[in-house]
């Protein structure tokens, strides 16, 4: 093998469970491994990237990754780490969410179109599981697991509490063996012997490696990776805004950026173990590089790279850069202008804002009635005060009273950003 697929993971800080022998199995075995995504969503968020991440560590150590993309699954629910039962999604709205997730881990995974000797493979559940009737997985899937072997699963037992208020459905319950079903299925026909996934899915993996016993008279293999916490205790993955998609529509490099940019630094410390792919001696040089100076944030901006490069591609990291520096650092009319409409939106975002009609910018704004008229400043006097100053700015520009606003002016064609000293903004937008 190229490397030590497990001792990679656990110095990174990423092993949980693992199952005896699978260590030695890997180094002495190519293996087929796979991880499930469940398509919830037409996008992945970035709770997804650990299991992602870990398939593209099982293929720089040798190995053949299979990204499992559950589209009969998805029908059904996991009912892992959920105290309630989930919407279940009809047939056309999966199908969507199948195909976008499907084409997210392209970007992350080298497939059989790339110059690579273990191409990933990528399978929908959906395929092998919509012609198997119930009376036959019944028979012949349900007859091997025991109602009190699914009864002692962690994601079981928690939901049979007596202080839950949900209990849990027989479709939930029955998530388990569809799961397990799914390793038995790829390791009869793609003769797969590993699955991963998060902590929170070992009882789903290990009724697989059961199945595998029982069913195929054979062994498979299971590991699982911690699942990511913050050290505030508030969720990984979650903003105000609600999740940071890999999306770029959804969430925009320039907001996928900020939010590795502003880790703490004990999160940054675990963070550039697990979400990049530098080695250990350089990732040391760069934790003991931060700790002399933290507010250069070396960390957090390493991680911020790498991780927006690997994710939107090095375009997408240089404009979320720029847009960066519009707020903090020093930026022209020409860079604004630059970003397009959601990343300018993103970077002023919270920024106070007026409407004005096109007609008022097509006939020429003066200066003083742009500030004054528009609730940016209270009056011409203190606009006049401050352009004395040479604190007045448009769109990054220091202006004269002289100055008048045109079309020529626009970002977007719909926006003026108009600025006061260094920090206070206010947007002006045409209708």
């Amino acid at each position: 093998m190229k490397m030590n697929f497990v001792e990679e993971l656990r110095w990174r800080g990423m092993l949980h469970d693992i199952m005896p022998d699978t260590e030695e199995y890997l180094l002495k075995n190519k293996t087929r491994g796979y991880i499930g995504f469940d398509p919830t969503a037409d996008s992945l968020h970035i709770g997804s990237l650990v299991p992602i991440i870990i398939l593209m560590h099982f293929q720089k150590a040798g190995h053949y990754p299979i990204a499992l993309v559950g589209g009969a699954t998805g029908m059904v629910g996991d009912p892992s780490g959920k105290s309630d039962e989930r919407n279940l999604l009809d047939e056309e709205t999966l199908a969507k969410n199948v195909a976008g997730v499907q084409g997210q881990l392209a970007r992350f995974l080298k497939f059989e179109d790339t110059e690579v000797e273990n191409p990933a493979e990528l399978v929908n559940n959906y395929d092998w599981m919509k012609d198997i009737s119930l009376i036959d997985f019944v028979r012949d899937v349900g007859k091997h697991i025991t109602v009190n072997y699914m009864m002692a699963k962690d994601s079981v037992k928690k939901r049979f509490a007596p202080d839950s208020e949900t209990g849990m459905s027989f479709t939930e319950f029955t998530y388990q063996l569809f799961q397990g079903y799914d390793f038995y299925h790829l390791y009869k026909e793609k003769n797969c012997m590993l699955q991963m996934g998060g902590s929170d899915q070992w009882g789903n993996i290990t009724t697989g490696t059961e199945l595998v016993r029982r069913m195929g008279q054979g062994k498979a293999y299971a590991l699982t990776c911690k699942l990511i916490t913050k050290a505030d205790g508030t969720k990984f993955g979650k903003t105000a805004g609600g999740n940071v998609w890999l999306d770029a529509n959804r969430t925009s490099p320039y907001k996928y950026y900020q939010y590795w940019l502003n880790s703490s630094d004990e999160d940054a410390e675990n963070y550039i173990k697990i979400f990049t792919f530098l080695d250990k001696e350089t990732i040391e040089a760069l934790i003991a590089e931060h700790k002399q100076a933290p507010h250069l944030r070396i960390l957090q901006k390493k991680i911020g790279e790498e991780v927006t490069i690997m994710t939107h591609g090095k375009e997408a990291y240089e404009n979320a850069i720029k847009a960066s520096n519009i707020l903090f650092g020093k930026s022209t009319t020409s860079d604004l202008k630059s970003l397009d409409e959601q990343t300018f939106l993103d970077v002023f975002d919270g920024v106070p804002q007026a409407e004005i009609k096109r007609s008022v910018i097509e006939n020429g704004l003066d200066i003083i009635a742009a500030f004054a008229e528009n609730g940016f400043l209270k009056s011409n006097g203190e606009v006049r005060r401050a352009l004395k100053e040479n604190s007045i700015s448009v769109n990054k520009e220091k202006v004269t009273e002289d100055f008048v606003i045109t079309p020529a002016d626009l970002i977007a064609d719909k926006f003026v950003l108009l600025q006061r000293g260094k920090k206070s903004y206010f947007l002006l937008k045409v209708i």
